[in-house]
């Protein structure tokens, strides 16, 4: 049982991993049901072999869950999962089980795979950790995906022994054949950026950056849910920003578009562009960056997440200095973004190690196929154990 806040068709960070996950687990022959909100739009309930079970609720335990839970409880009470991991903290689908021990009483072993802990630093979950420094040590396995975020390093001082670290990655069924596209304008330098506007993606600042740097003929294609815009043209102030620039763009050459895709056009545009651009305000581990190094496309990203751990470990990309606020959300030194964008644009030298490098980090390390089989590995482990 793999429990998620959104599941398929709803288009996301989390949504891709677990999709990605409970695709490849059944493909290994393994039997996975995916516990998600309901969602209007969903027509299937198996979806390339993964069971869906949706429950209309919504919220989480410091927000106010609103909803049917004891509907979800019975499900999990009626039926016998071997394993049941719960993928992300603050959201209903973790938090019902967690509330009252509820999880800890149900048979099988239980998995929790932390993503980030978002709002770790806010005032309003402060009851809410206080309590989850308990809940992650009656976990039978952590899963983490970085060495060094904020989760982890919560869950070492709260005294947890049962964790390992996996990773993110890219699917090598998606990103192996490239197709001819015609996304980009012909003969631009063509920059893509690709996160839903939640406010938090950086939005705002990409517009500056192409404003400030010198180079004509710049074409920034930002990807992400339409129906998110209007959160982040408030927050972003991306109305009054565009206007001010728009004039100035049109004079220079340059073109920034904003895009809802397809997946494929989506991956498309990652094969087409020439560099990514990440300035995002919070993650945890981007999946965007191994999707950039599975395309062969170099980035440049704030310290967002563990994005610094990620050039450690693929050499594909470069940091854009950055500075974090009381509540962790990070935000780039503007004026040193825009020079490392300006120099790097004109680097084809570097631009190319950086995308080979990346490419071959992925190929051999983080393709999809290979984590899930961590995944599996750690699965079979501590089932094993638990039999012994």
């Amino acid at each position: 049982m793999h429990c998620v806040q959104f599941y398929s068709p709803a288009v996301g960070g989390m949504e891709e991993v677990v999709k990605q996950l409970s695709e490849n687990l059944v493909r290994m022959g393994h039997d996975v049901t995916v516990a998600t909100s309901l969602n209007s739009s969903r027509d299937a309930f198996d979806i390339n072999g993964v069971k869906i079970k949706e429950f209309d609720i919504s919220g989480n335990l410091s927000k106010g869950i609103k909803g049917n839970t004891d509907q979800y409880r019975n499900f999990l009470l009626n039926n016998s999962f071997d394993i049941i991991t719960c993928f992300a903290a603050q959201q209903w689908a973790t938090d019902i089980l967690l509330e009252d021990d509820f999880l800890f009483s149900l048979p099988g072993k239980k998995v929790f795979v932390p993503t980030g802990f978002s709002g770790l630093y806010e005032p309003l979950y402060s009851n809410y950790f206080i309590k989850m420094k308990s809940w992650l040590t009656r976990f039978d396995m952590n899963i983490f995906l970085s060495d060094d975020y904020r989760d982890i390093n919560f869950a070492k001082d709260a005294g947890v022994v049962a964790y390992k670290i996996i990773p993110n990655g890219a699917s090598k069924q998606e990103f192996s054949d490239i197709l001819e596209s015609k996304i980009f304008k012909k003969g631009a330098f063509k920059i893509l950026h690709v996160g839903n506007h939640t406010g938090q993606k950086g939005h705002g600042d990409l517009f500056k950056l192409i404003h400030k740097i010198p180079q004509h003929n710049i074409h920034l294609k930002i990807i992400g849910k339409h129906k998110l815009l209007s959160r982040c043209f408030i927050k972003c102030k991306l109305k009054s920003i565009f206007h001010n620039i728009f004039f100035y763009l049109k004079k220079s050459n340059k073109r920034i578009d904003v895009q809802e895709l397809t997946r494929s056009q989506v991956v498309t545009a990652y094969n087409e562009a020439d560099l990514f651009l990440f300035p995002s305000n919070i993650e945890c581990s981007p999946i965007v960056l191994f999707e950039a190094m599975a395309s062969k496309t170099p980035f440049l990203t704030s310290t967002a997440g563990n994005s610094t751990e990620i050039i450690q470990w693929s050499k594909a990309g470069k940091i854009l200095p950055s500075i974090k606020d009381k509540y962790g959300y990070t935000k780039i030194r503007l004026d040193e973004a825009i020079s490392i964008l300006s120099k790097t644009i004109d680097d084809k030298e570097e631009l190319n190690k950086l995308a080979t490098s990346g490419h071959h980090a992925w190929l051999t390390k983080f393709t999809w196929e290979a984590i899930a089989k961590s995944y599996e590995d750690t699965y079979r482990d501590i089932t094993e154990l638990g039999a012994q």
